[in-house]
């Protein structure tokens, strides 16, 4: 059987709480721990930066893809197990998702939100059945879980998609999730 791959979702920028950096390092060890691969958007900036080095200096695998008009801009790192560059923001993210049995969304802006959107979309039309988990670290993203509940409770989407959403407050949290999930 194949080691899983975790796709995370991450900001390009380090935010403003010291516990960002500290769960995204904390994530990227656990992966490589458990000797799955990180699959991420291929910057060495911000928190993507941070989870690919901690995941790289304990061993473990990285799949990255960027597409061409983000390589300096987020510093496109190279030295990744694998570095795919892609046209667009959307194959980017078709690429990733695709090449992962999960996917985990750390702190982030725009992009990320982009990101999980997409892949929680994609989810509720049963394109894919991949286990979605939000590290909630210092309760960042609790606003945008109050988002989707609100969403489902004004009569958006069915209650099935909030279900899809599986939040952790620690990597380690966010590790016993995947586990479960991708048993």
């Amino acid at each position: 059987m194949a080691p899983k791959s975790v796709c995370v979702y991450c900001g390009s920028r380090p935010g403003r709480n010291p516990a960002y950096a500290e769960a995204a390092k904390g994530f990227g060890q656990a992966l490589a721990g458990a000797g799955w691969r990180l699959v991420y958007g291929a910057g060495d900036v911000g928190l993507m930066g941070e989870v690919a080095r901690a995941a790289q200096s304990a061993g473990g695998e990285t799949f990255g893809v960027i597409p061409t008009h983000l390589m300096q801009l987020e510093v496109g790192k190279t030295d990744l197990t694998r570095f795919v560059i892609t046209e667009t923001m959307h194959e980017r993210k078709k690429v990733m998702l695709m090449n992962a049995d999960a996917v985990v969304l750390l702190p982030g802006g725009a992009g990320s939100l982009d990101e999980i959107f997409e892949a929680l979309t994609w989810r509720q039309l049963g394109l894919h059945g991949k286990p979605i988990v939000v590290l909630n670290t210092d309760g960042f993203w609790t606003p945008f879980l109050g988002l989707v509940d609100h969403v489902v409770a004004e009569g958006f989407a069915d209650a099935s998609l909030r279900g899809f959403l599986q939040s952790a407050d620690t990597p380690e949290a966010a590790m016993d999730i995947l586990r479960a999930e991708l048993a």
